[in-house]
């Protein structure tokens, strides 16, 4: 960020004029005035992005980076003709002040960690640009409460509450058939992140939230001190781990572990039992943590337990792309990801 005068002569040159305000107590506990009157939305990362994108696409500001040419035809051109603004939040974090106030956002939303460092970013960039900053927890169990809260912050409440409602029964007819499995015949997986298959999540990470939702029992145990993301194992681990079925979203990871000697000898591997999650026009493990989990979910119970899951796919990724993406994908495209997904449609 500039210095203090700088952002000063920012702030003055694009503050909005004073209107009606409301307030919402956000994930954090801070109470935050917002406007009345939500017209534009900042996603500070991507799985804002795809919360905002689902409840009020005509809101969202831009996109945290350039969507992808096999991305954009999962989408209404509306949305796809959105500026690339970057990222605040995580990882690469590659907006500005300048830009987030050049903008002109009503608010900006963060969905995912609620740490104290996250809490502080808000509060420093909200101090800054005069924008209110809202972060939410983005944890996949509670979609349907963060669904209503986003809703009612961006003014949404109807839409945020269909919405909700709907992911509600996916998540409870799903638990309902999970607790009939007994814990034996749960399959053992590993999740298998990067072009050598070593990078993973733990128990209780956010990146393997689909999995412990999806009654697998994730064979990597969280390190001492574990952080909270990915850890990098070793194949000696994954050998001792046997896992009986291996999840990644890296298609050449995918390719190349069938021919790798040294994998063999993995249960996973020799069965033939090593799935890739598509990812468009968003992932559906964990690239971003958002709502697009929920069909990730639909898809991995499926996998892991077909005799419980008998229902077909393919309609429910219609479903879902219709109600949550606002674009009813095309056989051609359902059937390339449900090719992805090793399912027949």
């Amino acid at each position: 960020m500039r210095s203090a005068l700088a952002c000063a002569a920012l702030v003055a040159a694009f503050a909005p004029p004073s209107i009606a305000q409301t307030t919402i107590t956000d994930a954090t506990g801070r109470t935050v005035a917002i406007p009345a009157t939500i017209r534009k939305v900042y996603a500070a990362g991507p799985p804002a992005s795809v919360f905002v994108l689902a409840l009020a696409p005509d809101k969202l500001a831009g996109w945290t980076r350039a969507l992808r040419p096999d991305e954009i035809p999962f989408l209404s051109p509306s949305v796809t003709r959105l500026p690339e603004l970057g990222r605040l939040t995580g990882r690469g974090g590659t907006a500005n002040v300048e830009v987030l106030m050049a903008a002109k956002p009503d608010v900006v939303v963060d969905i995912g960690s609620t740490s104290p460092t996250y809490a502080s970013l808000a509060e420093r960039v909200q101090e800054t640009t005069g924008i209110p900053y809202l972060l939410f927890d983005g944890r996949l169990a509670d979609t349907p409460r963060l669904l209503r809260e986003l809703g009612r912050a961006i003014g949404a409440a109807s839409e945020g509450e269909a919405l909700a409602a709907s992911v509600e029964a996916s998540l409870a007819r799903i638990a309902a058939r999970i607790a009939t499995i007994p814990e034996a015949r749960r399959p053992r997986v590993f999740y298998a992140r990067g072009p050598n298959g070593l990078a993973t999540a733990p128990r209780g990470s956010l990146q393997s939230e689909v999995l412990d939702l999806a009654g697998a029992r994730n064979v990597a145990e969280p390190p001492p001190g574990f952080p909270g993301s990915l850890v990098n194992v070793s194949l000696e681990q994954v050998l001792l781990w046997q896992p009986d079925v291996i999840v990644t979203i890296d298609p050449e990871f995918a390719r190349a572990v069938r021919s790798r000697p040294e994998w063999q000898a993995v249960a996973a591997v020799r069965n033939n039992r090593v799935y890739v999650a598509p990812e468009l026009p968003f992932g559906w493990i964990d690239a971003p943590p958002a709502l697009n989990r929920i069909l990730g979910l639909e898809w991995l119970v499926r996998i892991l337990h077909p005799a419980a899951f008998p229902e077909p796919l393919g309609p429910r990724i219609v479903e879902f792309h219709r109600r949550f993406y606002h674009q009813t994908p095309t056989d051609a495209q359902v059937a390339a990801l449900l090719a992805t997904a090793g399912l027949p449609r």
